[in-house]
């Protein structure tokens, strides 16, 4: 059986819904009977996955909205015209999020704009919409996109690290919040991808490399733990299984507790050591 709040004339709000994972979750919800918003900024993409959506559930139950997650008035007005349209919320799903690339000493506004999109996008669409999800008193969920870039944090990208690292700890936090929230029946999960084959990983490339998941693909496992109830959606890839994504994460916890350097994983004194822990049981 799916999750109780994935059921017919339930409402779904995705935001970065007009593509890649956001699409394949609202086409899940939409094949599931549910009623669909889809928010992006790319008024264009949003026409052409509507037509899509509509062939599945039908127009009336599809509606499309252009919103920058990265303003607070614009994810308000967003939950305003959910309630209006279809009354509320049932199902939101943080999705939105960019990875342009950055530097540790790079523009500011650069930075900027990466952490108002996947950080404040998501603390602000979930402090929005949670306290009418919870009113309605039916079972919700709030699923907030991270990365595993969040948690193993590697060199690189820093500006991206550090906003799925938020995510991370907002949704951690969102959840204990919503458990001890007398009559609320909404729970919060983290979708933590492995690889996978979308517009913003394709980097020019047209066909799915071997080691990526399909949107589709990643939005089934998504489906088949939040049905078992993990918070922590950790998906694997055709690369990395999860028994590999573990060691690295505990690996990178070690950093702390055996007091090695920062990011000792990509440290070249440590690299025989971390060689041994993977091999280990």
């Amino acid at each position: 059986m799916p999750h109780p709040a994935i059921v017919k004339d339930n409402v779904a709000v995705i935001t970065g819904g007009a593509a890649g994972i956001g699409f394949a979750a609202a086409s899940a919800f939409a094949r599931a009977g549910m009623k669909v918003c889809i928010a992006d900024v790319d008024e264009t993409r949003l026409a052409e996955a509507a037509t899509k959506l509509s062939s599945i559930t039908g127009a009336a139950d599809v509606m499309t909205a252009v919103v920058d997650v990265g303003q607070f008035e614009s994810l308000t007005e967003l939950e305003r015209a959910v309630r209006a349209r279809f009354g509320g919320t049932d199902i939101l799903m943080n999705n939105a999020g960019i990875q342009p690339g950055s530097t540790l000493f790079g523009q500011p506004d650069h930075w900027q704009r990466i952490i108002d999109v996947n950080m404040w996008g998501i603390i602000n669409g979930s402090r929005i919409f949670a306290p009418g999800m919870i009113a309605r008193r039916r079972r919700g969920l709030i699923i907030n996109t991270g990365s595993k870039q969040g948690i193993t944090t590697p060199p690189g990208d820093p500006a991206y690290n550090v906003s799925k690292a938020g995510v991370k700890a907002f949704t951690e936090a969102l959840q204990h919040e919503l458990r001890n929230t007398r009559d609320c029946d909404v729970t919060a999960h983290l979708l933590i991808p492995g690889f996978v084959f979308t517009g913003l990983t394709s980097k020019g490339r047209t066909e799915k490399p071997a080691g990526a998941w399909t949107p589709e693909q990643t939005v089934d496992f998504m489906l088949a733990r939040l049905e078992a109830g993990d918070f922590y959606i950790l998906c694997p890839d055709n690369d990395v299984p999860r028994r590999l994504d573990e060691k690295r994460m505990l690996w990178a916890a070690g950093d702390i507790v055996e007091n090695r350097p920062p990011l000792s994983r990509w440290h070249p004194d440590y690299a025989d050591a971390f060689t041994r822990f993977l091999k280990e049981n």
